[in-house]
């Protein structure tokens, strides 16, 4: 077999990162838009030592979880934007369950026996409200195609709104090499904002809108720039707020620790749960993140924003009752779980959004004796692969 070969296949148990195992002459095969159980005509897309990458170019058998894509820009030869939306969602996020469970035990060694439950009651589709879009040479803006610098410019990603990205390829040329963030904030504004590079000096042009856009958690507002990270789920970062409030039990006095705290959310219900004669520290690396929350928490006088590595920013600190973690999609790892035990930090709530990576920090956790009480899983990314997982680790 070489790249390029087609042959068929019955799929087996998902993958982390949204493949099927399938086998062939002894060889693994990880297949992308297929499901588990379905036999399919897969073309070889990437070829290792010992395993390939495949893609189902034709189903023969199909599942009876598979459905019409909802997504009518995905699958082979499309945007690489909606892996699973030729699932039913309670299929996706039965799949989801599957990867996360053999993760945390693999990786993790905890064996987790909950099931990925929906973020909120918005549905499968229009759910994203912050989009980023680069231009091709034909100076035209569009989506990524799966592992590749190949775009499509059809815009009608099941993920957005409709009519969030109207009108962005009609009449308009864009500089080949820049970029599009879009955004449609709680006030129901688009917010568009190209960025170009030449060489090392960035440009940056508000195109609609404005370069900040209006975001609501509870009663409070942030003005987070278009281009800086914020929850793209519309309900995520409400819902997690909630959450965080509740699994950190933070009370009037204590010192909290807000780290990879980005804008502040979670800073926020933990300045308001330790009151004024507490502390909260949120750091992140981000300098828009800090000037964000330094804005958003200003009449916090109990929270400490902090612009550094959330490495670097502990190694100046002794205790905390609590400690909240949302990093990026790589995970805490060794060094900063290191320095949170050595700080004996009695409750952690740990949140993750790549399966591996979480599960890989929970063992990190539980190899300095924290027990993992709780565990929550949102398919908070529907249409595809990913998850957002919660974790509150005590000692």
């Amino acid at each position: 077999m070489t790249l390029g070969s087609h042959l068929t296949v019955v799929t087996g148990a998902p993958a982390n990162g949204g493949s099927c195992v399938a086998r062939h002459d002894g060889r693994v095969i990880f297949v992308r838009y297929a499901l588990p159980g379905e036999k399919v005509r897969v073309r070889v897309t990437a070829e290792r030592q010992s395993y390939w990458h495949a893609e189902a170019v034709e189903v023969i058998d199909p599942s009876p979880d598979r459905t019409e894509s909802l997504c009518p820009i995905a699958g082979v030869n499309g945007a690489g934007c909606c892996d699973l939306a030729f699932a039913t969602p309670e299929a996706a996020r039965a799949i989801k369950t599957q990867v996360v469970a053999d993760q945390l035990e693999r990786l993790g060694g905890h064996r987790w026996f909950g099931s990925v439950e929906p973020l909120s009651d918005a549905g499968p589709t229009g759910w994203r409200t912050r989009v980023r879009l680069d231009v091709g040479p034909s100076c035209r803006v569009g989506f990524h195609r799966y592992h590749s610098s190949a775009l499509v410019t059809d815009l009608h990603c099941g993920q957005v709104p409709t009519g969030m990205l109207d009108d962005l390829n009609a009449g308009r040329s864009w500089p080949p090499g820049g970029q599009l963030n879009v955004v449609l904030d709680d006030d129901a504004q688009r917010h568009v904002v190209l960025t170009v590079r030449h060489g090392r000096r960035v440009t940056t042009r508000v195109v609609e809108g404005s370069y900040h856009a209006v975001q609501r958690v509870g009663r409070r507002s942030w003005r987070v720039p278009v281009t800086a990270f914020w929850q793209s789920h519309r309900d995520a970062a409400g819902v997690y707020s909630r959450l965080v409030a509740d699994w950190a039990e933070a009370g009037v006095g204590m010192t909290a620790w807000d780290l990879y705290g980005g804008a502040g959310v979670f800073a926020a219900v933990l300045g308001e749960a330790v009151g004024e004669s507490g502390q909260v520290l949120t750091v992140d690396s981000a300098r828009a993140a800090a000037r964000t929350a330094h804005a958003a928490l200003a009449d916090l006088p109990q929270v400490a924003v902090v612009n550094d590595s959330v490495r670097r920013a502990l190694s100046s600190q002794s205790r905390a009752d609590v400690a909240v973690l949302d990093p990026p999609r790589t995970g805490v790892g060794r060094d900063v779980i290191n320095l949170l035990a050595a700080a004996r930090v009695p409750r952690i709530v740990h949140i993750g959004c790549e399966a591996a990576s979480f599960a890989r920090d929970i063992g990190l956790y539980r190899s300095h004796d924290y027990v993992v009480e709780k565990i929550k899983v949102f398919d908070a990314f529907p249409l595809t692969h990913h998850v957002e997982c919660v974790a509150l680790l005590t000692r």
